[in-house]
């Protein structure tokens, strides 16, 4: 052991710089023997390589994207034709998004009022806390599936794996006694924070093909629907732009990560500080772009700090994403008091006191390269002059 010295006259103590120690979800990805993927994003998560998992019984790859880091938890697992995995429970949350193949979930607490559905590709659905779960692949082909979880939260602040894993506390999260736990809710209600709209459902059985209700707030047409599932607190939604256009930016701080449903596109982020038009002001070279498609995914804020973000369709059909965001519901603002009164900041324009750059006020190599993207893929652009103008009352 090192013993430490004192700093002498007014000399500072430590280092002064520093990298950023494991920390113990870092070390427990490490223990797994698969791999760990890092970056801004994926084009498509099902094609990542995978490796044999022991802990769960198929393949898989943890993913921590840029700006996630100890917010929440993502791996990609496969299950091969024809099998299923081992059973799991854990005092974490796990939401689940099927990507390819069809199968079968076992959820209980007690054995004997085991409870079983089926997904597809395109199911969201979410494992109810410490309970014992199974997957099981029913089609001759694989499947594969992207889960959140917030297991590095958990990790990180217990530090005892043995007890993530081996608790035998029954939370309020499930009534196995409930027939319809797992049947599809379509009621659609405001959430109590912001108003947007909101379905209570555990599971849905096809998120690509959803109905999704008029939002408007990210671009013009844009629709949007929030699940919220098994009482957990990871957040998340699904949104929907239209053909030909694209959202504002907006800028918010990290752990959103954004996944293509439909369409094909890329997404542009940088950091605040470089300001709204960071081509004009020469700083493109922080600007970093991340093309996805179906299953892939993005950071939407990658550096720790505030980040814009825009995300633009080039294909010829809606460009469908769900966004998942761990236990970091935007609202919950550090250092705001309870009650206190905001406006919702990534929805409102910077004039009004938000953060979303109006189309008008954009750089303008956002509107031509949007336009030479979409001849090189032989889409059409729907996004009229007008919108490009500023209002006569600013």
């Amino acid at each position: 052991m090192t013993e430490w010295v004192e700093p002498t006259d007014e000399k500072r103590a430590g280092h002064g710089t520093f990298g950023r120690p494991l920390t113990d979800y870092d070390r427990f990805m490490e223990s797994e023997g698969i791999p760990i993927f890092r970056g801004f994003g994926v084009p498509r998560c099902q094609d990542l390589p995978m490796k044999p998992w022991a802990r769960m019984g198929g393949n898989g790859t943890y993913v921590q994207l840029y700006g996630t880091e100890g917010t929440w938890g993502m791996y990609v697992c496969e299950i091969p034709p024809r099998q299923e995995l081992n059973v799991e429970k854990h005092i974490y949350e796990k939401n689940i998004m099927v990507l390819e193949g069809r199968g079968a979930c076992e959820v209980w607490h007690d054995e004997k009022k085991k409870q079983v559905f089926e997904w597809q590709a395109g199911s969201l659905f979410s494992i109810p806390v410490n309970t014992s779960h199974r997957m099981i692949n029913m089609s001759g082909t694989r499947a594969v599936f992207v889960a959140g979880t917030t297991a590095p939260n958990l990790m990180n602040l217990i530090g005892d794996t043995d007890f993530i894993f081996n608790s035998d506390y029954k939370f309020n999260r499930f009534d196995e006694n409930l027939s319809d736990f797992f049947k599809e809710k379509t009621a659609i209600e405001p959430d109590p924070i912001r108003g947007l709209a909101m379905r209570k459902t555990n599971i849905m059985a096809d998120i690509v093909h959803a109905e999704l209700p008029l939002d408007n707030r990210r671009s013009p047409g844009f629709r949007r629907i929030e699940p919220h599932m098994t009482a957990n607190k990871f957040y998340l939604w699904i949104g929907q732009h239209e053909i030909g256009r694209y959202s504002k930016a907006h800028a918010h701080t990290s752990a959103a990560i954004l996944f293509c449903l439909t369409g094909k596109g890329y997404t542009l982020s940088w950091p605040e500080h470089v300001g709204v038009n960071p081509w004009k002001a020469g700083k493109e070279d922080q600007v970093v772009r991340v093309d996805y498609e179906y299953g892939g995914c993005v950071s939407a804020a990658p550096g720790g700090a505030r980040w814009y973000h825009q995300h633009f369709n080039v294909s010829d059909e809606p460009f469908r994403l769900t966004a998942w965001f761990g236990p970091n519901h935007p609202s919950m603002l550090p250092g705001a008091a309870p009650g206190q009164k905001t406006i919702d900041y990534t929805a409102m324009d910077i004039h009004e006191g938000g953060t979303s750059i109006p189309y008008w006020q954009e750089d303008p190599y956002i509107r031509e390269e949007f336009h030479r993207c979409l001849q090189v893929s032989g889409a059409t652009s729907r996004m009229e002059s007008h919108r490009y103008e500023k209002p006569a009352d600013l």
